[in-house]
């Protein structure tokens, strides 16, 4: 399988797996220009699409690749979300046989109520729920929501490369440094980060296991991350306090 990260609109990542024969399933296209522009050069059939919610950002392309090229459309129940072949829900799989591939369906509300991610093939579709050194906003659902959904994708294995859709790895990291900023893995990638994007190139995919290193929203438990909440007077073992105020600092930060 080969993965491309297909620079989109403002900041999106639009994702494409393929074969070497040439079938291809595109994740989360919020435009179709960028997606027609690769299929073409890399002599691609798309088959499907994988959908992670309803934001426009993620399924504006759909409708033009799903008529130009008959592609299976699978997203989660969502009505804000048109013209899908297959619905599918937490514990579902997503099997193809073209290209050959198996995506294991994980429910992780937080983003939006019916956000969902794909984790198969080595990778993890995970849309905005989790972002290299962050993670979404919290437009629908609960702290508790989403920190159980980081919590769920914290637990696949480490080698797994996270497909977020957005280059926010940057301006994530600079708010990492203000709560982690004893952390030498947080300041290894910061400085990877620097020179992929002096160069750039993408911060992704980036590995689990390196979030689970640097990213402070996976690390609510680490000291450094129980000091931080403790400096703004939430002393004690509510790791969701800690979760809220972590995502609340970072709705404020300006750096």
């Amino acid at each position: 399988m080969h993965l491309l990260a297909l620079p989109a609109l403002a900041d999106n990542y639009i994702w494409l797996l393929y074969d070497e024969t040439g079938d291809a399933i595109v994740v989360d296209p919020g435009e179709s220009a960028a997606v027609e522009r690769a299929l073409a050069e890399c002599r691609l059939r798309l088959r499907a699409i994988l959908l992670t919610h309803h934001h426009h950002d993620h399924i504006g392309g759909v409708a033009d690749l799903r008529h130009r090229h008959g592609a299976t459309v699978h997203a989660p129940h969502d009505p804000r979300i048109p013209a899908v072949d297959v619905r599918v829900a937490d514990g579902d799989s997503v099997v193809f046989s073209a290209p050959a591939a198996r995506f294991q369906v994980l429910a992780v509300p937080g983003h939006t109520l019916s956000h969902i991610a794909y984790a198969g093939e080595g990778c993890l579709f995970c849309g905005d729920t989790l972002f290299s050194l962050g993670c979404g906003r919290l437009f629908e659902g609960t702290p508790a929501q989403m920190l159980a959904s980081l919590d769920r994708l914290g637990q696949l294995p480490e080698q797994t490369l996270v497909c977020c859709a957005h280059e926010y790895t940057a301006a994530n990291g600079r708010f990492a440094a203000t709560v982690d900023g004893d952390n030498p893995a947080l300041s290894a990638r910061l400085a990877e980060v620097a020179r992929l994007r002096e160069g750039g190139q993408p911060t992704l995919p980036a590995s689990l296991g390196g979030e689970l290193a640097t990213n402070p929203f996976l690390r609510v438990d680490q000291p450094a991350l129980v000091a931080w909440a403790t400096a703004w007077g939430m002393a004690g073992g509510d790791r969701i306090a800690r979760f809220a105020a972590l995502r609340a600092a970072k709705d404020q930060f300006r750096g």
